[in-house]
């Protein structure tokens, strides 16, 4: 049987133990909404990087108007970044670019999870693309799907995320999967709640309804908009 297993929080990941695993990172709001959404309307790549210091590194070695450079810290934007959220940054005119990207939490659970054999990034957005992927090419893996959280800190909007990650990958085929109790308890959530009603009661959800992003949480509340399937290899997320 193949193990599912939901991880809380990026804290929670151990390198040691990754290896020949499939991993699946989530940051609903909004990192990994962001780096779907960017990938599908035509940007070249997605450079996660751990903080400004390090983006801006990288910005340094490439040529002028090839990238779009974003990041926060703590929920706000960087000085001299742009806004990192989904409907931000499609106005950055991102096709053909790179993005470098730096969040507080979900480039940094990209980069925790480097050591397994498949690491991708999910969110609500392409969570169906993201199951067929995984079960055409690692049906015997165990999946680990990780809520990047918040500085070790549990979300409700990953947590829904995985849920639905879980639902989709056990639709049917029940025999199949031996879930934890944590992807249990990921799936019973999402079964029972509609998606934008989640992700606005999380706290991280309501932050961001306080500083006007309705409109960008529920852009991120929607299901399997899009059929890219964000791949980490060598540093870099592309469509795989």
């Amino acid at each position: 049987m193949v193990k599912i297993h939901v991880l809380l929080k990026k804290e929670e990941l151990d390198r040691e133990r990754l290896p020949g695993k499939t991993v699946v990172v989530l940051d609903v709001l909004f990192a990994t909404s962001t780096i779907v959404t960017v990938l599908a309307h035509g940007a070249r790549e997605v450079v996660p990087l751990l903080d400004g210091p390090a983006a801006l590194a990288e910005a340094r070695g490439r040529a002028p108007g090839s990238f779009v450079l974003s990041g926060e810290l703590n929920a706000t934007t960087l000085e001299g970044f742009c806004h990192p959220t989904p409907l931000s940054l499609l106005s950055e005119d991102v096709a053909g670019k790179s993005l470098i990207y730096c969040t507080t939490n979900g480039t940094v659970a990209l980069a925790k999870a480097r050591e397994a054999e498949h690491v991708y990034a999910a969110a609500l957005l392409n969570a169906a693309a993201v199951v067929r992927r995984v079960e055409r090419t690692a049906p015997d893996d165990t999946i680990l799907i990780v809520c990047a959280g918040s500085a070790d800190r549990f979300n409700l909007e990953d947590f829904y995320g995985a849920g639905h990650l879980v639902s989709l990958l056990a639709a049917g085929e029940e025999e199949r999967y031996e879930l934890s109790d944590s992807a249990r308890a990921a799936r019973l959530l999402h079964d029972r709640y509609d998606a934008y009603e989640c992700l606005a009661a999380s706290r991280v959800g309501q932050m961001m309804l306080a500083r006007g992003l309705k409109d960008e949480v529920a852009f991120a509340a929607q299901k399997s908009r899009f059929d890219v399937v964000p791949r980490l290899e060598q540093g870099r997320l592309r469509p795989a």
